[in-house]
């Protein structure tokens, strides 16, 4: 049977669906980092990671490693090419984080409108009461949200915009090439042409080669605007972000992912009281971290047992031609 190494963490019902598996060892470390799983990984089948890296250098090591079930979706911080050469798989928990994303989207929208970290320092500090007749909250109600990635996040984010009055498009070539689903929100055939038509942005897409939000695009944007990023860091080009808000030419902006997490001290994003920032939580609830800890658990379980969801293994194509 199998050894299994859990590196970071894990919610109490991931751990008892482990413990509940028929003669399947574990070590258990909990410290989100790869130097305090590395000692471990020589003598694992199976890692069930959090958050921290996975480098070359560590798969190099791990002779025994047969898959990697991630804790998430994403996988930025596995060195896949390395999983690639040696034949080992690499799964995600799939569709358990996108309504609790959509939420923290939404969250964060309304936060930058309404402006809450003025309102709370007005509260907390009696000389800025007057604040509140400077009228800078926003409705959102009939507001224009151009949502960019159409997946799960962003569908649900849909249906949760539409209930409060918003008009909503969303930009996504490869769904659009693939079919659009059926439902009142329209595509955006071009991003530049979304972003001048919209009052609020949310980037719910993967990663890239270059940032989707840079510049240009930033320039594109109605003045005033308000920015959401839910994604992950390097979707927007941060520097650019930051001279956007300088200028003012962006009203606001509500972040959850960063270019360097946790951001340095001297981070310029950390002075704007227009933007609402969260250490990368959008998909940590309760509710969602417990969905995470089952889910990658009973990935490797299936794995070992023949059954695991194709469509969850991410280099399954490449398993399967070598």
């Amino acid at each position: 049977m199998p050894h299994i190494l859990i590196a970071g963490k894990l919610h109490p019902s991931g751990m008892a669906l482990l413990k509940s598996a028929p003669g399947v060892t574990f070590d258990y470390v909990e410290e989100v980092s790869e130097q305090s799983y590395h000692p471990f990984i020589s003598k694992a089948d199976a890692l069930v990671l959090r958050t921290q890296p996975l480098s070359a250098s560590t798969v190099a090591n791990a002779d025994r490693l047969k898959i990697v079930s991630r804790h998430g979706v994403g996988y930025d911080a596995v060195h896949l090419a390395s999983l690639n050469e040696r034949g080992i798989a690499l799964a995600v928990v799939g569709d358990v984080n996108s309504v609790s994303v959509a939420e923290h989207a939404m969250m964060l929208i309304l936060s930058a409108a309404k402006r809450v970290l003025r309102g709370d320092r007005a509260v907390r500090n009696p000389s800025e009461w007057g604040w509140r007749n400077r009228l800078e909250a926003e409705e959102i109600s009939g507001k224009r949200l151009l949502i960019i990635g159409f997946g799960r996040i962003g569908r649900h984010l849909s249906r949760m915009a539409a209930g409060f009055g918003m008009e909503i498009r969303a930009f996504d070539p490869y769904l659009q090439a693939q079919g659009w689903p059926g439902g009142a929100v329209l595509p955006e055939g071009s991003l530049l042409n979304g972003l001048r038509w919209a009052d609020v942005v949310s980037v719910n897409v993967p990663k890239a080669d270059r940032p989707i939000i840079a510049k240009d695009e930033l320039a594109a944007m109605n003045p005033g605007a308000i920015l959401v990023n839910t994604a992950r860091g390097g979707v927007v080009d941060e520097a650019a972000l930051i001279e956007a808000l300088q200028s003012g030419r962006l009203g606001a902006a509500g972040l959850d992912v960063f270019d360097d997490e946790p951001p340095s001290e001297d981070c310029r994003l950390l002075a704007f009281d227009q933007v609402v920032l969260s250490p990368h939580i959008a998909g940590l609830t309760r509710e969602c971290g417990e969905r995470m800890a089952v889910a990658s658990v009973q990935n490797v379980l299936d794995f070992f047992a023949g059954r695991i969801d194709p469509s969850l293994v991410v280099n399954a194509q490449y398993l399967q031609a070598t």
